[in-house]
């Protein structure tokens, strides 16, 4: 359903990510809101990693309710607030991206609503019904 592009005349991408992804006509997108890392009972978690899974995890619900999964993401935008999240958010992200890789985009922030929020991920996923 989709084709990863990574044309040799631009350097390979740095990490498991493509820099482009051809989607048929006709594919169903799904876009999620930006997910924060916490739980339905509002607990925030200290490190980086535990939450992006929280974000990933809430992705994955979202994704499942429109009848979708990892495989089906396209795009992820992701915003953490230190340079030094990048390699355990990262290591989060690798871990629920399908066969074909994602685009994705990393930016560093000066921070979310609450200064606990340590990262934001949304996605936008296609798929042919």
């Amino acid at each position: 359903m989709k084709t990863a592009i990574n044309p040799p005349s631009v350097r390979r991408p740095f990490g498991h990510y493509n820099h482009g992804l051809a989607v048929p006509a006709g594919a169903r997108l799904l876009v999620t809101s930006g997910q924060l890392g916490l739980t339905t009972d509002d607990v925030i978690p200290d490190s980086v990693e535990d939450q992006a899974v929280l974000c990933f995890e809430a992705i994955g619900a979202i994704l499942r309710d429109g009848d979708m999964s990892f495989e089906d993401v396209i795009r992820i935008s992701a915003f953490v607030t230190r340079r030094e999240d990048f390699a355990p958010y990262m290591a989060v992200r690798d871990r629920y991206t399908g066969l074909i890789k994602p685009v994705s985009t990393l930016i560093i922030v000066s921070g979310f609503t609450r200064p606990e929020f340590l990262v934001e991920v949304e996605v936008t996923a296609a798929k042919i019904d």
